[in-house]
């Protein structure tokens, strides 16, 4: 009894994961093609600035993205969703980039003042968007 109900549900936690996991990587993707800074050639040479704002923008999306998880009704309705906490924290990033003009630069001098507030943004709009997102 308990295996079948195991193997009924596999498929719909494979095309949940999966598309999470695709989700997750077109947030990456599209976020640092954004940035005017590189993340990945920073965090490669020791920026730990780069890897604080990059993580906060991931969890942001990551907690939202869960929230829609659960919440949908399809997986469809999941990938719609999904998109929209992409953009929604697009929008928190541009907001601090307007709050901060030099941000960037920022990033890329280790400033961690400048990370902490990125990623700390990304995180606040990301459990707003979770909270959000629940029907």
């Amino acid at each position: 009894m308990i295996l079948s109900n195991l193997l009924a549900t596999l498929p719909n936690f494979l095309a949940y994961g999966a598309s999470a996991i695709v989700l997750m990587g077109a947030f990456v993707y599209i976020y640092t093609a954004i940035t005017p800074h590189k993340e990945f050639a920073l965090i490669k040479d020791g920026n730990v600035a780069a890897s604080i704002s990059l993580s906060g923008a991931l969890l942001g999306f990551v907690l939202a993205l869960a929230s829609v998880i659960e919440h949908s009704v399809s997986l469809i309705d999941m990938v719609i969703w999904g998109i929209v906490a992409l953009i929604v924290q697009l929008l928190a990033y541009f907001l601090v980039r307007l709050a901060l003009p030099a941000l960037s630069q920022g990033i890329e001098d280790n400033n961690i003042s400048k990370a902490i507030l990125l990623a700390s943004t990304a995180i606040s709009f990301g459990l707003i968007n979770a909270a959000c997102m629940v029907y």
